[in-house]
């Protein structure tokens, strides 16, 4: 197998059209595909738990034929977790321990001063009071989507965390539900789709209706979180993986393909780019990817990938290699380099940063610590990875003493007069004390 990798160079004179190119994606919803979940949201808003099961049977060809057999009980998240191989339930331990440890640090306080005439102001901060999780259960099982998404709710206070992952054919991973009880979920359904999503957003008379759904799925679950915002919260509308690696030209070229392989590896939309102003590196890691790709077990989803959506490229410095994180906004960022943490103040756009030759991005995907789910397709201009914070709300808080509602009043009923808003002037005038 021999692979037709894309080669650009950015002082080409074409190349910004080139990398534009590269970077769209095109992956959002059909009006077909608007219209069938628009149609599966209503069918469960207006039958509920029978809308859901026939859904999850003809979508999932489940064998349930109640709902209540829909539903994993805690007793047998227990029984997968024990079930679990030695090495991999300690694995998933320690990968735990080190998600919630990081997460902790995210934690916000609640916070108010209080000025010198007595006015106090200030900020309470709360979690959720219930949140749904979403983990993906189709090309894969991912029982880090489970550590990511739930133990932050976790840290942050959530007291329900409602979790739905499709079991197609009723086939249930162990891995998964072991997670789901390590990670204290509260309750498990076997569902998935937009059905899952409509059922979390709107509740049915068996699964409650939450706050705020988040975690990662495909075409379908993305329109339908995008249809249920606003009725609940949703932490984003995440696009294929993708990873940014930029190397000087000393790390070892099989390492830089491998990585590379590891996000190509999701699917054949997962976009992995290499930049380097060496171009003989750049030509040894290409060897490499030719040498290695045969031995891949999902050889030909990374083949796809690569063709389809990767690239290598040529720049002229390290100055033109920052701009191009920058400008592409990495979901990852490999910084494959000898001194990474000079880079860090020019870097302003990336989901998370891999720093240095032997932090590999994977280690990130399962137990570094920091979270797994992060913004896609460029989105890391304007957004930040889940976290703690995203489970929390904050209420502003404000007491005003007698004196500081003279104050007050003064200065709001002068700006209420200049909107023409009488009602809020002579609210606030009231309380003047002469």
């Amino acid at each position: 197998m021999t692979l037709n990798l894309r080669r650009l160079q950015a002082d080409a004179s074409d190349f910004a059209g080139q990398l534009d190119q590269l970077l769209s994606w095109e992956g959002v919803s059909s009006k077909e595909v608007q219209s069938s979940v628009e149609a599966i949201i209503q069918q469960v808003r207006s039958q509920g738990d029978s809308a859901v099961l026939e859904l999850t049977q003809k979508f999932d060809r489940h064998p349930a034929r109640t709902f209540a057999e829909l539903e994993i009980p805690q007793s047998q998240l227990k029984v997968a977790f024990d079930s679990l191989p030695v090495a991999r339930r300690e694995a998933l331990q320690a990968a735990a321990e080190r998600v919630s440890r990081y997460h902790e640090k995210q934690k916000q306080g609640s916070w108010q001063y209080t000025e010198e005439d007595g006015t106090l102001l200030g900020q309470q901060v709360m979690p959720l009071d219930r949140v749904g999780v979403y983990v993906p259960g189709g090309k894969a099982a991912y029982p880090s989507s489970v550590l990511m998404n739930a133990l932050p709710a976790k840290v942050a206070g959530v007291k329900e965390i409602i979790m739905v992952v499709p079991a197609p054919n009723g086939e249930l991973n162990s891995l998964v539900l072991g997670a789901a009880w390590l990670c204290g979920v509260t309750r498990v359904f076997t569902l998935g789709g937009a059905q899952a999503v409509a059922a979390l957003a709107y509740g049915t008379q068996t699964v409650p209706a939450v706050d705020k759904i988040v975690g990662p799925g495909n075409i379908f679950v993305a329109t339908a979180k995008r249809a249920v915002f606003g009725k609940v919260g949703i932490d984003m509308i995440a696009g294929p993986s993708e990873i940014l690696v930029v190397c000087d030209g000393q790390t070892d070229p099989d390492w830089i393909a491998m990585d590379l392989f590891s996000q190509a590896e999701h699917d054949e939309d997962a976009q992995s780019i290499l930049v380097s102003w060496d171009k003989a590196y750049l030509d040894r890691v290409e060897a490499s990817i030719q040498r290695l790709l045969p031995e891949m077990e999902r050889r030909d989803i990374i083949a796809t990938s690569l063709q389809e959506r990767g690239a290598l490229i040529e720049v002229a410095s390290e100055q033109e290699a920052i701009a191009m994180i920058n400008r592409i906004a990495p979901e990852h960022l490999e910084l494959s380099i000898a001194d990474p943490e000079a880079w860090l103040p020019q870097i302003r756009h990336a989901g998370a940063i891999f720093m240095g030759r032997y932090t590999a991005e994977a280690v990130g995907d399962y137990c570094a610590g920091p979270n797994h789910v992060l913004p896609t397709s460029g989105t890391a201009r304007f957004s930040s990875p889940l976290g703690v914070y995203d489970f929390q709300k904050r209420s502003s808080l404000i007491f005003c003493s007698p004196e500081g509602a003279s104050e007050l009043g003064r200065i709001a009923g002068e700006l209420a007069d200049g909107e023409a808003l009488t009602a809020h002037a002579r609210s606030a005038r009231y309380r003047i004390q002469d």
